[in-house]
């Protein structure tokens, strides 16, 4: 089965494009306003606004209020909701969207326990764990520690050019998800490092 790819923390129209033209299959946008990723409902409208279809929006948030969520679902073609706190499966749910979990993995985490809890999730998201950062680390986790669920899995967490191959062959995750690995600067994506990425996903 090919491996799918999210692209994160876009905060660039050019970038949209040239993600979904390298066949990325979503697209992530950051609304927490902590993030050097961050972009304000104005800002993603301008982004993905008559973008080509068959390409997933996914919003990412961090423990934040109903109201912020539901604002951007009105303004936006959200088709998937992400999120990175430490939100609970009934605040998941009442937005009536499919939605990622996110997980930040340490060694005790108990895989099972969590997709029994996010049981609703269309999928669990896999990052780095370090104290007091959300996500968007940049930091690999020991795939080793991963154990199978009955739920797919997109791994996080570090990921670029270098490594995504071998982390496909290891993990055989239904998707990757990518920000700071294939960029130049935070939020700046960089074409070449994007062909390449794509390039070894589809070898992976």
């Amino acid at each position: 089965m090919r491996t799918r790819v999210k692209i994160c923390g876009i905060t660039r129209r050019q970038d949209a494009e040239f993600a979904v033209e390298m066949g990325a299959d979503a697209l992530g946008l950051v609304f927490y306003p902590h993030s050097p990723r961050a972009v304000t409902i104005a800002q993603a409208k301008e982004i993905v606004n008559g973008l080509p279809p068959f390409v997933s929006i996914v919003a990412l948030f961090v423990d934040a209020s109903p109201d912020d969520v539901r604002a951007c679902m009105q303004a936006l073609p959200v088709a998937i909701l992400q999120f990175h706190g430490d939100e609970s499966a009934e605040y998941c749910e009442q937005f009536g969207r499919p939605y990622l979990k996110a997980i930040r993995v340490q060694e005790n985490t108990d895989f099972v326990q969590i997709a029994n809890e996010y049981d609703s999730a269309a999928a669990i998201l896999l990052d780095s764990y370090q104290p007091g950062i959300p996500g968007g680390t940049g930091k690999v986790f020991d795939w080793s520690l991963i154990t199978t669920i009955n739920k797919p899995l997109i791994l996080a967490g570090g990921l670029n050019v270098d490594n995504v191959a071998s982390a496909i062959e290891q993990v055989q995750p239904f998707a990757v998800d990518v920000s700071g690995g294939v960029e130049q600067a935070k939020g700046i994506k960089d074409k070449q490092k994007i062909t390449a990425f794509m390039q070894e996903v589809a070898n992976g």
